[in-house]
C-alpha cells in the first residue's frame, strides 16, 4: 500500500487520509469523524433525519476543503424549500497555531418535518433548492462561489453534480452518518466519507474509472463510520489491485472562529437604531453562535 517505512497509521477517527492511484490518474480522500462530529451537532438539537444530513455535510466539507490545501475558509451550504431549509458547514485550513477544523449548522422546521416520519427521503426533507460552495482565502486572492441545483438523491449526489458542472472533474463520493447511543448521555454522531477524483493526467479510457466508481458504491455505511475498522484496511479492500499509495493522515478538529470582535465588526454596519432594537433592556447585545452555541455580549457604548 505504501513504501514509506516511517508511515504512521491513521487514528480511529477525526482525520483526513489522502491517497492516490497514480497509474490510473486518480486521487482520493477518506474522512472519518467522531468527537468532531459529535461536538459539531451538540450546539442545537435536531431530529435524527436532519442530523444525519448535517453530519454528512460536515464530512463533505472536510473532504473538499482538505483537498484544496486551503489557507482560509470553505463553506458548503444548502438552501431549499423543505423542512430542512438550511445546512451550512465550514472548513478552516490549518494555520501555524491551529489545526484544520470544521463546524456545522442546520435549520429544520420540526412541525413541517414531523408528518414525514422517522426516515424521510432526502428529497422530501430538503425539498428543492441549491448547493453552494464558497472559497474564501485568508490572505489575498478572490472569493469564489459555485452553485448547483440540489439533487433529490442527497448531499453526495449534489456534490458530484457540482464537480461535473462547475469543475468538469469526474468525481465519486460516498457519505454516511450514524447516531451513537450511550446510556445517560446525549446522542452523538459519527460520520465518514470517501471521495475519488479523476485528474487531468488520467488515461483517456473509461473502463478503470467506472470500475473504481463501482468499488466506491460497494462501501457500506458502517465501514465509513466504524472506528474499529482501520482506514488503511478499508482502502486495501477496495484498491489492493491498483497500486494504491496512502499518504500521511491529517488531523481534523472541531473549530469555530466566532468572537466578540467578529460580531462587533458586523454590527458596525448597522444603524444605531437597528442596534438598539437588538439590545436587551440593559443595553447589552447578546448573540449566540449557531455553530458552537457560545454566547457573546457586546457592551453598551461599544460603538460610540
Amino acid at each position: 500500500m505504501t513504501s514509506q517505512t516511517s508511515y504512521i497509521p491513521a487514528p480511529a477517527a477525526d482525520f483526513v487520509l489522502p491517497f492516490d492511484i497514480a497509474p490510473l490518474g486518480v486521487r482520493g480522500r477518506l474522512v472519518r469523524l467522531s468527537d468532531v462530529s459529535a461536538e459539531a451537532l451538540t450546539a442545537h438539537k435536531l431530529p435524527e433525519a436532519a442530523a444525519r444530513v448535517a453530519a454528512e455535510t460536515l464530512t463533505l466539507s472536510a473532504l473538499l476543503g482538505s483537498a484544496l490545501k486551503l489557507d482560509g475558509r470553505m463553506t458548503v451550504q444548502t438552501r431549499s424549500n423543505g423542512p430542512l431549509d438550511l445546512i451550512a458547514s465550514d472548513y478552516y485550513g490549518a494555520s501555524a497555531d491551529r489545526p484544520a477544523g470544521v463546524r456545522g449548522y442546520a435549520r429544520v422546521d420540526e412541525a413541517r418535518a414531523a408528518p414525514l416520519g422517522n426516515a424521510p427521503k432526502f428529497a422530501d426533507l430538503a425539498g428543492a433548492g441549491s448547493l453552494g460552495i464558497t472559497i474564501e482565502p485568508r490572505v489575498g486572492g478572490e472569493t469564489y462561489q459555485g452553485i448547483v441545483e440540489l439533487s433529490p438523491d442527497g448531499i453526495a449526489a449534489s456534490a458530484q453534480t457540482y464537480f461535473a458542472q462547475s469543475e468538469q472533474l469526474p468525481t465519486a463520493i460516498k457519505l454516511a452518518a450514524a447516531p451513537v447511543f450511550e446510556p445517560g448521555r446525549p446522542v452523538a454522531w459519527r460520520s465518514g466519507g470517501i471521495m475519488l477524483q479523476r485528474t487531468a493526467e488520467a488515461a483517456k479510457t473509461d473502463d478503470d474509472w467506472e470500475r473504481l466508481k463501482m468499488f466506491i458504491a460497494t462501501v457500506e455505511d458502517f465501514e465509513l463510520v466504524d472506528t474499529a475498522l482501520k482506514a488503511e484496511d478499508l482502502l486495501w479492500r477496495l484498491f489492493h489491485e491498483d497500486e494504491i499509495r496512502v499518504l500521511p493522515f491529517e488531523p481534523i478538529a472541531f473549530r469555530c472562529d466566532c468572537s466578540v470582535d467578529r460580531i462587533t465588526g458586523v454590527l458596525k454596519d448597522y444603524t444605531p437604531e437597528d442596534r438598539a432594537k437588538l439590545a436587551d433592556p440593559d443595553g447589552v447585545i447578546r448573540a449566540r453562535c449557531e455553530f458552537c452555541g457560545k454566547g457573546h455580549e457586546i457592551a453598551p457604548g461599544t460603538f460610540v
